[in-house]
């Protein structure tokens, strides 16, 4: 257990990096520096990246370092496309299974990010929202979802940060986490989905926006014809 708990600290902090960008895409992940360098052994060393692994935030490599994963703006669409279509049928599905000690979870993570939304750091604003998209797909208390919206959350976790970074507006975070809670209070279906709808549209957007602006920068103005 403690073996355990060492590791999915390790993975945090491996996490936290590669969100920051401190880890770039492409970077190799070497088990004996990197593990000699936060100061722990390389078998929870060794367990943190089989962790980032399944959530698809590191590529492991027969014979080699693992790297960071770097998907294509195709592979982030198509995944996309999948975990918004879990997380409206969560919605709905919360519609008519949410407990109330689900609905206060839901209400009391809203609440945290819209308090404290200018005073969390990047990475913590990021996780609290997070942790509000999977108490909704918790309220829909069916085990099978949640496993496989888990997978492809996981997935997508940098890429949902990137998108959230690039939101500069809270009000109208906070105005859409709103409307979600409102529409789950009242069982009303229809309006939790559609005001889910308008959170999510923004995803894929905002990633394709990041895309777009790091070929820019490869390229370079000259070669892509910029003035």
């Amino acid at each position: 257990m403690a073996e355990q708990t060492r590791a999915e600290d390790i993975a945090n902090r491996l996490r936290r990096s590669i969100l920051h960008g401190t880890l770039p895409p492409g970077a190799p992940i070497k088990e004996r520096d990197t593990a000699a360098g936060m100061g722990v052994s390389r078998t929870p060393m060794r367990e943190a990246i089989r962790i980032l692994a399944n959530e698809g935030l590191v590529l492991l490599r027969p014979a080699r370092s693992p790297v960071v994963a770097s998907p294509t703006l195709a592979e982030v669409r198509d995944a996309i496309e999948v975990l918004s279509a879990l997380e409206l049928l969560s919605v709905r599905l919360a519609c008519d299974r949410a407990s109330e000690a689900d609905l206060d979870e839901i209400r009391r993570l809203e609440r945290e990010l819209s308090d404290n939304f200018t005073t969390l750091d990047d990475i913590d604003r990021f996780e609290v929202d997070m942790a509000f998209h999977l108490a909704i797909v918790r309220a829909a208390h069916n085990p099978a979802l949640a496993g496989t919206h888990r997978s492809y959350l996981g997935r997508l976790w940098r890429a949902r940060f990137l998108s959230a970074r690039r939101k500069s507006s809270r009000d109208s975070v906070v105005s859409q986490h709103r409307a979600i809670v409102a529409g789950l209070e009242t069982r009303d279906s229809a309006a939790a989905q559609a005001s889910l709808q308008v959170h999510l549209d923004r995803l894929l957007a905002n990633v394709r926006a990041y895309f777009e602006t790091e070929t820019e920068t490869e390229i370079g103005p000259e070669a892509s014809g910029a003035d």
